[in-house]
């Protein structure tokens, strides 16, 4: 008998989430990816080429190509609805990533759809697929915990956007959306646990102003009974340790599920006496815990690190989804009664008061492309504050400029397509290019960052543009040497050698700076030092690699000055760059003074706001040979044949042990960086609150 063919299933969306249902349908059985649609082409190319898929740029010719069998809804929460019904009326199963809809009312309209089609509609639980939540579920089930009074689900993960952008994300447009989006993964859990939720209370706080103004808040703590069970969940997104968990509490024992590292937990009590019965609890807790390590540890080995805990999440969702077997826990009516108890939450929650809406005419003469990032926003209100009105480039049409909007506007233009970048620098004389891009393989950074600096500087060459300032990377530099001092004049070395980020942004360089020679480009090239200050986030990579909010490895000992530099101090050289006739064809390393090392910036952190950080020391050749270990299990045991290994001098590099000569930017540009030690630290810690409330 000839086996079954695979189900075709089609991707609705080709974003960050994407890549995660992707690889998980990729390990699932009997089920194959065979379409991919996007309204950026590009982006579906991308995703499509890695798995053999059709590309489509319209849900309406997915549909009538009758390219896959399902679909898989993974764009924005405000566009699921409407989607899942086309979907369904053109004959398709869907999967809609949570929150599958802004509403039951909503969720009740897909599932009516796909009762009337016979089609079907499951949501995005992922969560739920996780083995170790299995396991809890089959022990509540089976009395192990006795007769639950109690459950504790929480969500406390930092949201880097609240910190750092994209503002212009849905996710914070609204801010139900945080509940929204964030909120499916605890009320799930409970849903499937003990039922439809009766909220008696909750309460927000810990809120945080958003660049243009309004208001978040951070923290939701939420009361509910599901029949005798007590059940509490909390949200929070400050700066606090990773606590994604389930607690029950029964009468005849507790059990505690970090979902977020796939670990299950329980303590029963014993019947020893005296003395011995805590020691036996203790021991206890200390041989479960010590038995989800080492199968944690045995299962990133064996998958070489391929099988974390949320990939599994998604592939257990996948198998339950597509086993054949209709599964309550992504059923239509599961859906449903979790966007119900979102809704009851939203009803006790006050309306926060919305920013003052400006209104206005801009008039943009500067471009700022990639301007909804930390530099670009910054750069974008110092320019607006000297009187500038300015167009910026994004991705999506909205912008963290409300209150500015009168003076900016946000145009959503792909940086793949040069005609609507051209058009888009119509009337513009200087032209900021920020953009960047973060790529696996030399092929893709090739196609997607220098591919791109040289597409924006064809269109700033046909536009006619006056100038075009260009932000490289100081990392392209070779900065291991500690008795190095590095300048304009300074090369970049050997640098097929480093790291892609460096490599590439230096590529970009060379191929813009023949085309000021060749073609009369009117260049000028920045490298910004480790910015700081403004609305920046906490966890800057350009100090050391981070495990959390609260601990960071250094790159080497930390005791060796750092290129730190204020983002407002930045700003003012890139503005400084715009009419100086002396600055064109070169290029201008926008390092601050020699003021602070990494442990004095941490150091600073814990007396100026109160937070001890746990800050270790990092042996950069120890870090080198273990990337070794890791190059050669890609290239070899993954068969990744264009994987790549930095090389020593690389990641010495990342210490930033040479130190930097900024008096070329104070000569040409007149820039004045801060000098003064606590009036840095001031505007670097001051500005915002690092850690979010």
């Amino acid at each position: 008998m000839s086996a079954s063919p695979p189900i075709r299933i089609g991707l609705i969306g080709a974003g960050y989430i994407a890549s995660w249902h992707a690889d998980a349908l990729k390990a699932t059985p009997g089920v194959q990816i065979t379409a991919i649609c996007d309204r950026s082409r590009g982006a579906a190319e991308g995703l499509a080429a890695a798995h053999g898929a059709q590309v489509f740029t319209s849900v309406a010719d997915l549909i009538a190509a009758r390219a896959c069998d399902a679909v898989h809804i993974l764009t924005p929460p405000n566009l699921h609805h409407d989607l899942a019904v086309e979907c369904l009326e053109g004959g398709l199963d869907v999967l809609v990533e949570k929150p599958v809809a802004l509403s039951a009312a909503e969720t009740r309209s897909i599932a009516e759809t796909a009762a009337r089609t016979g089609k079907r509609f499951s949501p995005g639980h992922n969560f739920l697929g996780l083995p170790r939540y299995e396991r809890l579920k089959a022990m509540v089930a089976d009395g192990h915990l006795g007769r639950i009074a109690e459950a504790r689900i929480n969500w406390c993960l930092p949201l880097a956007p609240l910190r750092s952008g994209p503002y212009g994300l849905w996710l914070l447009r609204e801010p139900k959306n945080l509940l929204l989006e964030l909120g499916a993964h605890p009320f799930s859990f409970a849903v499937d646990l003990f039922g439809p939720l009766d909220i008696l209370s909750a309460v927000t706080g810990q809120p945080v102003t958003l660049p243009g103004g309004g208001t978040r808040d951070q923290s939701w703590r939420i009361l509910a009974r599901a029949g005798d069970v007590d059940v509490t969940l909390t949200l929070s997104m400050v700066e606090t340790i990773d606590d994604r968990t389930v607690a029950l509490r029964g009468s005849s024992g507790m059990a505690h599920l970090d979902y977020a590292a796939d670990t299950l937990v329980t303590t029963r009590d014993n019947t020893a006496d005296l003395v011995v019965n805590p020691l036996l609890r203790q021991l206890g807790a200390a041989k479960e815990n010590l038995r989800e390590g080492l199968r944690n540890a045995a299962i990133q080995t064996a998958s070489l690190n391929r099988r974390s805990p949320y990939g599994q999440s998604f592939q257990g969702m996948n198998r339950a989804i597509y086993s054949g077997e209709a599964d309550p826990r992504f059923s239509p009516e599961a859906a449903i009664t979790v966007m119900q108890a979102i809704d009851d939450t939203l009803a006790l929650i006050p309306a926060q008061p919305s920013p003052a809406i400006v209104t206005g005419s801009p008039r943009p003469g500067v471009m700022v492309i990639g301007g909804t990032g930390y530099i670009g926003r910054n750069l974008t209100r110092a320019l607006v504050a000297e009187g500038h009105d300015v167009r910026v480039l994004s991705r999506g049409a909205h912008g963290p400029f409300a209150d500015i909007a009168d003076h900016v506007e946000t145009c959503p233009v792909s940086l793949t397509d040069k005609p609507a970048i051209t058009a888009a620098m119509e009337g513009i004389h200087t032209v900021y290019n920020l953009a960047k891009s973060m790529d696996d393989t030399w092929e893709d950074a090739l196609k997607n960052d220098v591919g791109t600096a040289v597409r924006i500087g064809e269109a700033a060459l046909q536009a006619g543009v006056s100038r075009l300032i260009y932000t490289g990377t100081i990392a392209s530099y070779d900065m291991s040497d500690p008795d190095g001092m590095i300048t304009e004049a300074t090369g970049f070395g050997d640098i097929e050698a480093r790291n892609l980020y460096a490599r590439s942004k230096a590529e970009c360089e060379r191929r813009l700076m023949r085309m000021h020679r060749q073609d009369g480009l009117p260049l000028v090239i920045a490298r910004p030092g480790i910015v700081v200050g403004g609305d920046g986030p906490l966890q800057h990579w350009g100090i050391g690699r981070w495990h959390g909010a609260g601990a960071v490895k250094l790159w080497g000992n930390g005791r060796n000055i750092l290129p730190f530099v204020l983002a407002d101090d930045l700003s003012d050289g890139l503005i400084a760059m715009m009419d100086r006739d002396d600055a064109l064809g070169r290029s201008f390393n926008l390092t601050g003074e020699h003021l602070l090392t990494g442990r004095d910036y941490f150091d600073a952190i814990h007396d100026r706001l109160g937070a001890r950080m746990r800050v270790s020391s990092g042996n950069l050749t120890a870090m080198w040979m273990a990337d070794g270990v890791k190059y050669a299990l890609k290239r070899y045991a993954l068969g990744r044949r264009n994987a790549v290994r930095p090389s020593l001098a690389d990641w010495k590099s990342r210490a930033h042990l040479a130190r930097f000569d900024n008096s070329l930017p104070k000569r040409v540009l007149g820039w004045q960086p801060e000098a003064d030690r606590d009036r840095f630290l001031t505007r670097a810690m001051n500005a915002k609150a690092l850690f979010g409330i």
